[in-house]
Formats: C-alpha cells, sequence, structure tokens
C-alpha cells in the first residue's frame, strides 16, 4: 500500500472525512509556501498541479492559473527542482502526501517511466494524469507501482457500472468520481443529487461479490472513494463527505490565491473546508 493510500484509508478507518486541496505549481514565487499553509490547515493530501498550455478538463480559474505559472516560466522541470528545496525530507512516516496532477503530454514526452521516478525523486507520493484513457493506462501504472507512486483513476456520470468496476480494482490512492460531465470548478446546485448518487455507485463498484458483502461491508473493501470537480464551499463540501470518503477541492482555492490571497487566508479557507466536513460525519 502506498503512501496515499495508507494515509486516506488510515481517515477512513477512523471515521474521518479526507480532505484533498490543490495548488498550481509555480502560480507564485510562494506557492511552495502555499502548499505548506495548506497542510498546517488540515489538508490529508495536497495536489500539485504541473502547469500545462492546453489543459482540457480545466475550467477557467485552473486555466488561468497555469497560464499565470507558465508565464513565470514555470515548467515541471522548475517545479520539481523548487519542490526538493522547499522538502528535503519528503516521503517521511508522517508526512501529507503529495500527488502530482498533469496531462499525458507532460508525462509520456518525457518518457513515462523517467516521469515517475522523477516525481518520486521530488517528494511525490502519486499521481493522477486526468486525460489518459483507463484503458491504456497499463504502461503507467506498472511505472507508478516501480517508482512507488499511487497511481490514481478517474471515474465519470459517463462510466459504465462494469467499467467503474474494472476501474475500481486498477486505481491507486483513491477512486476519484468526477462528479459532473464538466470541467474543473463547474458548479450547479441541481446537480448536487446525481453527484452524490455517482459517489455511492462508486463505493459500490470495488465489491468482489455483493451478494456476499452488506454495505458497509463493501465499502470497507474499497480504496477510499472522493469526489471532486463543482466542490467550492464548505456546505457542499460537508454534503459531499456524507456519500463518499472525502473531497477535492482546486478551483474555489486557485481562485483566492489568483486574487492574491495570502497564506494565512488560503489556511483559513482550507481550514473552514477541514471543519465543514468534520461536522458532517
Amino acid at each position: 500500500m502506498g503512501r496515499v493510500e495508507a494515509v486516506l484509508s488510515g481517515a477512513r478507518a477512523a471515521g474521518r472525512p479526507s480532505l484533498v486541496s490543490y495548488v498550481t505549481g509555480g502560480v507564485r514565487a510562494d506557492w511552495t509556501s502555499l502548499l505548506a499553509a495548506m497542510i498546517d490547515a488540515g489538508a490529508d493530501a495536497v495536489e500539485v498541479g504541473l502547469p500545462f498550455s492546453d489543459p482540457m478538463l480545466d475550467g477557467p480559474v485552473i486555466q488561468q492559473a497555469s497560464a499565470t505559472a507558465i508565464g513565470r516560466g514555470a515548467n515541471t522541470t522548475t517545479i520539481l527542482a523548487e519542490l526538493r528545496r522547499a522538502r528535503p525530507r519528503a516521503g517521511q512516516d508522517g508526512e501529507v502526501p503529495l500527488i502530482a496532477m498533469s496531462y499525458a503530454n507532460h508525462a509520456y514526452g518525457r518518457g513515462i517511466t523517467r516521469y515517475c521516478e522523477e516525481l518520486a525523486e521530488a517528494g511525490f507520493s502519486g499521481t493522477i494524469i486526468p486525460d489518459l484513457p483507463a484503458g491504456e493506462a497499463g504502461e503507467y501504472l506498472s511505472a507508478a507501482a516501480r517508482a512507488g507512486l499511487d497511481a490514481t483513476l478517474m471515474v465519470t456520470p459517463a462510466t459504465p457500472p462494469g467499467q467503474m468496476r474494472a476501474i475500481a480494482r486498477r486505481t491507486r490512492g483513491f477512486l476519484y468520481v468526477m462528479s459532473v460531465m464538466a470541467t474543473t470548478g463547474s458548479t450547479n446546485e441541481h446537480d448536487d443529487e446525481r453527484r452524490w448518487a455517482l459517489a455511492a455507485r462508486a463505493l459500490d463498484a470495488g465489491s468482489q461479490d455483493a451478494s456476499e458483502k452488506t454495505v458497509r461491508e463493501k465499502k470497507d473493501s474499497l480504496r477510499p472513494v472522493l469526489i471532486g470537480f463543482g466542490i467550492d464551499t464548505p456546505a457542499r463540501a460537508a454534503a459531499a463527505v456524507r456519500h463518499a470518503d472525502g473531497v477535492i477541492v482546486a478551483s474555489a482555492l486557485m481562485r483566492r490565491v489568483l486574487d492574491g490571497a495570502a497564506g494565512a487566508d488560503v489556511a483559513r479557507a482550507v481550514g473552514g473546508l477541514r471543519a465543514a466536513i468534520d461536522a458532517a460525519r
């Protein structure tokens, strides 16, 4: 079991919902301080976005953050170097895990084995490539496993049940539920019930034999299920964790960063999310 999975599974076993926050690498000169502030405020893990010029799944906020980072000269090499300097003891027991979020162009352009090795050397514990179909992910999953990374796969509202079960078995770290067929940051209160139903379906997806398991046992058999896309307020995060093991919050936090929020302000936002999801359980 990798570090991401160990941390999030441990939280689930303790009855505590998981919170994964997000920062775009290189978005500001102090981006590693923002990462630290999120951790101090209660994030269980942090996604670090490696900026890309054509982020197809990202909405306006993350697109702007990527463009800002690229405009500052940030790229995968510089971000990994900055992270190594900021976290010289990365990967130690008890440390909050980092998850690299990047597109297939970055990973395969560097060579998938080299890419995974470089992430691990920089202190990452997990990796997500959102535009890589699960059916084509064999080489990537193997390279990530060799490097000691949890490679997390995603499901969407359009994922057929059989495929969802297959993805739930192959993912590592957690199962990422993309709760709407839209870009990051998209919100619509009328979609909430549908997204919570999707989370419940994902929780059931990893059962080896549903006829022999209770719902609780089925949930225990899975890697944690976390909901992302459109989780933009403490109230929506609280509603989500009544149906899943945790939430991923990205655009709502990056909007604050782009607006110039100080690290303390970002920490307060993460702390508000932490308090809301803890109270929901």
